[in-house]
């Protein structure tokens, strides 16, 4: 795959759109579409922690790219975008307002977001759709896969997936850790759920409910348990890397060199990935060279891989 060739850069055309999840949170995103008419379309999910697709750097660069090769792209926030936030559900006299944000989300609420931004596209006439996600956003890929194996997608992208159960029990120790997890299921039984945990024992903001769903060994956050691997430990019961290993559609998966989530090892998180796969003939690593995470100041030729990838 080789390097995007270079062009004067120009911000692309879009569209602001709104439109509903299966359960009826309602949504937005920025639709980019080629001048000529096309039926192919990359669906894309940001990362957690705060972050929005109306902040980001990354979306234009990746949609010049992706509109250049022929795609509609249309990355949204889903209902974790930013830290706290309402959302509102449902129309009329069912309408509601419910607490949003990554604070409060739950991975696998992604799959109403998902279905809902492919259900959005198919409706304007987009019969090939595809699925990339950056960070969380990949990890929210294997969990949609895993309850949604028959889906629209003939695809998926997973850029930078990361291992944040590992990266908690690294920040607060073993016994903290323990605890953490502990104290996260008494206050869900207790109807405390959603509260906010301390500051002090946790970044970012989250709620009890939401650090248990990332915390828990056993949950489906835990789709690439890369440390345990990594120093030899045993968190989880159920088997790791599950929910990857179960994909059966070609995937895609890329990873900086320089991943500072990657327990400053990508060579060895990446050699546990394609381990964990094996000689899988639908799935594809990569590690593009000179980039970080987020692949900043490489969002251009990572739109182009991405775009030749999708049409190979």
């Amino acid at each position: 795959m080789g390097r995007t060739k270079a062009r004067d850069h120009t911000e692309p055309l879009c569209r602001l759109v709104r439109f509903e999840a299966t359960d009826g949170v309602e949504l937005a995103g920025l639709l980019y579409e080629p001048e000529r008419r096309a039926r192919r379309a990359v669906v894309f999910l940001h990362g957690a922690a705060g972050a929005s697709i109306f902040d980001s750097k990354r979306t234009n660069l990746l949609a010049e790219e992706l509109v250049a090769g022929g795609f509609a792209f249309l990355p949204f926030n889903n209902r974790g975008a930013h830290l706290v936030r309402r959302l509102r559900a449902g129309r009329g006299r069912t309408s509601r307002s419910i607490a949003g944000g990554a604070a409060h989300e739950i991975i696998r609420e992604c799959v109403r977001d998902i279905d809902g931004a492919a259900r959005f596209l198919r409706r304007r006439g987009y019969g090939e759709l595809y699925l990339a996600g950056h960070s969380t956003g990949a990890n929210k890929i294997a969990v949609y896969d895993h309850y949604k194996p028959r889906n629209p997608f003939r695809k998926y992208v997973l850029l930078a997936g990361g291992d944040d159960t590992g990266g908690l029990y690294a920040q607060l120790g073993p016994r903290r850790f323990r605890a953490m997890l502990e104290r996260s299921r008494d206050r869900i039984a207790a109807h405390r759920g959603d509260e906010l945990a301390p500051a002090a024992a946790i970044a970012p903001m989250m709620s009890w409910r939401s650090l248990r769903d990332m915390i828990n060994p056993d949950g489906d956050y835990n789709v690439f348990p890369f440390l345990e691997v990594l120093r030899g430990l045993r968190l989880s019961r159920k088997p790791r890397f599950r929910y990857v290993r179960a994909i059966r559609k070609p995937a895609l998966f890329v990873y900086g060199d320089r991943d500072e989530f990657c327990f400053d090892d990508v060579p060895a998180c990446v050699r546990i990935l394609a381990d964990a796969l094996g000689p899988k003939p639908n799935a594809e690593l990569v590690i593009m060279g000179d980039a970080s995470h987020g692949f900043s100041g490489r969002e251009r030729e990572l739109g182009g891989l991405i775009g030749e990838w999708l049409l190979g």
